[in-house]
């Protein structure tokens, strides 16, 4: 392993001072800000505000996550080659904290002159613009943990931060940002001084990322095996050699359409379920707010248990806490909030946890394949992610769609259209969520083997 001007022994104690773990954390108030709020208001202001088909927004939101799928690897190889090359990510992670928050206003800054088509697609354009810029911080963002340090408990320590900062990120925005909307009287100009406001928060954020945590790390990439072209080829080629690697990546890509679809039904529910556009702040905050607080006892029985029992128990009661979500299709009223809530408490878990196995990932193909390559599985990790939530907003416009849900913010709906918010916003999650409960348990059983052998 090379190290940059770090003496053997002491990247764990670096890796965990103050200072590394909140400049390292703070990354997440970008990443978990543009993670959510277009999940959650983008397909709302295409069928509301501008007036798109839930049919057409479907594909408008659709269309630059597959194409940022592809780019995400490639991002992920340039990142390994500056990593071996310099021993930082940071000419990349810079680029992409000052690039995501202009394009990300331009996203919300749709011309209301225009047409609904023509306005549609700007919105995709630069949604697709935005998408890549975040690409360009986050994979080498994630690679960071698995180069901060080799001690996988500190990384359980690391990603902990991360998480609560990124619980606070979503807060604050998903809560903040609809509110502001609301504050500023809806419409265009309410999503236009929303998305300036978070955007301000995202640049702090990710600068502060990139300028201290970026510059400490102590393990660089290994030299690359070939051409761009192979190194685009290793995230799909550690997905091949490592097996929890791949479990893994199938497992966090159900887990993050579960909670996309839910995120992306949350505002319709409010709308249409509870009939208050204005509860989606309540919602939003019953579902995140208990990540804060409960971020350390999953920390605690990760390091008890082991990560994959703590995955699966998080899993399991995010799974329960969905279904008791259906009867609000007959009986809507607040007491949804308390099984958000609940749902709440799992998703802090969701989230942390596999984040904090993807380290122990890289440090298993490294041992398998001959040469750490963080970037490239970062990168098809991230591309995952991405992949899975965009299907969230479309899994839930699809839904709408078949329920024949009228766009333009007809207040009057079919009852099939609101038994498809309903359904949207429980079943559905609960089924994506217990589907990855059967590969935990592979997961677990290969997982488990490796880390008793390290």
């Amino acid at each position: 392993m090379t190290t940059t001007d770090a003496p053997d022994g002491v990247a764990s104690d670096r890796s965990t001072t103050a200072p590394v773990l909140a400049s390292y954390a703070a990354g997440s108030l970008g990443t978990g800000a543009f993670g959510t709020l277009p999940g959650l208001v983008l397909a709302y202001y295409l069928t509301d505000s501008i007036g798109v088909a839930a049919a057409v927004a479907t594909v408008l939101v659709l269309v630059p996550k597959v194409i940022d799928v592809l780019a995400y690897p490639l991002i992920g190889a340039v990142s390994d080659r500056a990593s071996h090359r310099t021993g930082y990510r940071t000419g990349l992670m810079l680029f992409g904290a000052l690039a995501l928050p202009l394009l990300f206003v331009a996203t919300f800054a749709a011309p209301t002159g225009w047409s609904t088509g023509a306005s549609g697609v700007w919105v995709m354009g630069f949604f697709l613009l935005a998408s890549i810029a975040y690409s360009c911080f986050q994979v080498p963002y994630l690679a960071l943990p698995a180069e901060l340090t080799d001690d996988a408990a500190a990384r359980v320590t690391i990603l902990a931060w991360r998480v609560a900062v990124l619980a606070a990120a979503i807060l604050l925005t998903g809560g903040g940002g609809p509110a502001i909307r609301d504050a500023a009287g809806g419409g265009p100009g309410g999503y236009l001084l929303m998305a300036v406001g978070v955007s301000a928060l995202m640049l702090v954020g990710m600068l502060w990322a990139t300028f201290v945590a970026g510059r400490r790390t102590v393990t660089r990439a290994d030299a690359p095996a070939g051409g761009l072209a192979h190194e685009y080829r290793d995230g799909l080629d550690a997905l091949r050699v490592t097996r929890p690697f791949r479990l893994l990546v199938g497992v966090f890509c159900l887990q993050a359409v579960a909670t996309a679809v839910m995120l992306a039904g949350g505002q319709y529910v409010a709308t249409y379920i509870l009939g208050d556009e204005t509860a989606l702040t309540g919602l939003f905050l019953a579902l995140v707010g208990p990540a804060l607080l409960v971020m350390p006892l999953w920390t605690r029985l990760a390091h008890a248990r082991g990560k994959v029992a703590a995955l699966g128990t998080s899993t399991a009661l995010f799974t329960a806490a969905a279904l008791l979500l259906i009867p609000a299709g007959l009986a809507p009223g607040a007491w949804v909030h308390l099984p958000v809530a609940l749902a709440g408490v799992a998703y802090a878990g969701m989230q942390a946890l596999p984040m904090s196995m993807l380290p122990d990932c890289t440090d298993l193909d490294r041992e398998l394949g001959g040469r750490r390559r963080s970037g490239a599985m970062s990168g098809l990790w991230t591309a995952s992610e991405t992949g899975a939530m965009a299907l969230g907003p479309a899994v839930v416009l699809t839904l709408l769609a078949i329920g024949g849900f009228r766009s333009g913010g007809v207040a009057d709906q079919p009852g099939t259209a609101h038994w498809a918010i309903v359904l949207a916003f429980s079943l559905v999650p609960a089924i994506l969520a217990g589907a990855s409960l059967l590969m935990i348990r592979s997961l677990g059983r290969s997982y488990d083997r490796w880390t008793e052998r390290t």
